[in-house]
């Protein structure tokens, strides 16, 4: 399994975003597999105060288990009108993990007092790179934007159909994928991985 690297994830998104980007940047040779792919595991509950902190965490227990270099991203919303929440929190805002509608409603319910002027948001991704018996790397990405008051888009998931980024009209849920690629959260963090990528690659 020389020049694989496992992606700590079950989202098939997630999955075809890095690959996408892999390819785009011009990296060969490195095969990207998700958890779906590799023998099961125990995945210890994501418990860290911070998303850096869950990634890493992610990372260690995949290269651990199965020997391969692991990359995880821990990302959510953090929205400045509820002083960066929910954060850590955004995949089980609604105290469940993974229903994106509810917790989209929840937000939204949360900010109806909030101006438009107040409404500031940015989506926030840490992606972690753990080599067995080698490296750890951690980064972070942020993509700055504001929360509209109703949903519009059928692309990409989670917050993304309420999120506008800064400097563009259409909503993250709008954006065709390479265009979120190239200006997301988790496209700038995958990106600064890179380096550490290509040196596995070769």
């Amino acid at each position: 399994m020389s020049g694989t690297v496992l992606l700590a994830t079950r989202n098939a998104k997630k999955l075809g975003e890095l690959r996408r980007i892999l390819a785009a940047e011009g990296v060969a040779g490195l095969d990207v597999v998700g958890l779906a792919d590799v023998e099961e595991f125990p995945e210890a509950p994501e418990t860290g105060a911070t998303f850096e902190e869950n990634a890493l965490a992610k990372a260690r227990d995949a290269a651990a288990a199965t020997g391969l270099p692991a990359v995880a991203d821990d990302s959510g919303l953090a929205a400045d009108a509820l002083n960066g929440m929910p954060g850590v929190l955004s995949a089980r805002w609604v105290g469940r993990h993974g229903d994106d509608d509810a917790n989209l409603d929840l937000v939204l319910g949360q900010l109806a007092d909030v101006p438009d002027e107040r409404r500031g948001a940015g989506f926030v991704c840490a992606a972690a790179l753990v080599v067995p018996g080698g490296a750890e790397t951690v980064v972070r990405g942020e993509w700055r934007g504001t929360l509209i008051r109703e949903r519009r888009g059928a692309n990409g998931f989670g917050y993304d159909p309420i999120f506008v980024p800064d400097g563009e009209s259409r909503t993250s849920a709008e954006l065709d994928p390479a265009e979120k690629d190239a200006a997301s959260h988790r496209g700038r963090a995958l990106r600064a991985l890179l380096p550490h990528l290509t040196a596995l690659a070769s």
